[in-house]
Formats: structure tokens, sequence, C-alpha cells
């Protein structure tokens, strides 16, 4: 099999892998990074949201192959050592997570529009598709409009 080399959290890492091996695999299996969760894949549920180059993405539908040479960041990697992202900050204050599952995938998922949009809309906001099936989303709007206000 061929090796991948890519960066996850900061880190430079190799892995041997089919070229169409999802990267959430690559992750979960061969790397133990356990943050994005695995729901559908099939790209709908999006508990996997990540972050490749910057921007967010799948990786239950993204082949390792893709991710050769770049930099992938996880929900592992968004906190500065002891000190937590913004949003996940904002997430603790409005006590967002229920059962948690999703929220990995919902972080990285604002963390997104929160760099292109630094104060959204709830249209904005609400356009996320990332599911939730305790159904959390109005603590979810509040949490990002509070890291907004943060960042």
């Amino acid at each position: 099999m061929p090796n991948y080399t890519f960066t996850v959290n900061g880190k430079t890492v190799t892995v041997d892998a089919p070229a169409d091996l999802p990267m959430l695999w690559a992750l979960r299996d061969k790397l133990g990074v356990r943050g994005p969760k695995y729901g559908c894949g099939i790209n709908v549920c999006k508990a996997c949201t990540s972050h490749l180059d910057g921007e967010a993405f799948n990786p239950c539908v993204t082949p390792v192959s893709d991710c050769a040479g770049k930099e992938v960041t996880t929900i592992e990697g968004l906190a500065d050592g002891e000190d937590l992202h913004p949003v996940q900050e904002a997430w603790l204050e409005q006590d967002v997570a229920q059962c948690g599952y999703c929220q990995p995938g919902q972080i990285m998922a604002a963390v997104a529009l929160l760099k292109k949009t630094k104060n959204p809309t709830d249209a904005e906001i609400d356009a996320i598709q990332n599911v939730c099936r305790c159904g959390t989303y109005f603590r979810i709007r509040e949490a990002i409009k509070s890291a907004a206000a943060k960042m």
C-alpha cells in the first residue's frame, strides 16, 4: 500500500493506506484521533466535520489520498494548549451538548463559519448542515453568536 504524509493538528504524520480509504478511518483507526465521529459515512450528518487547509470538510467521504501534503485540523487541534478556542468556550457557557456525539463536528463547522463571517445572521448559522439528534439548535445558535462577540 502507498504511504500518505500530511499534518494532523500540527504534527506531520504518515499513514500506509489504500488511496480510497476515507480520511475518517485514517484519523480514527490508523492515528487514534477520536474527535471526528462516524455518523453516516455519506456526508449527510457531518458529525466528522474537520478542517482541511483551514476549510471545513467531511473526512467520511474524502479519500486519504486527497489529503496528502495538506493540513488536517480536528477538534483535538482547536484549543491552544489549555486555552480553549472561543467557540469551545461558548459551547460550555451555553450548555450546548446533550449527548455530545455531534458536538465536535458542530464546533468545527461553527469555527469555519466564523472564519468567513465575523457576525453571522441566524440564517447563516442555520445554514450549517450538521445534524443534532438531540435538537440543541437554539443553544448552538446562541453559542455561535456568543463566540462571534468574543472573537
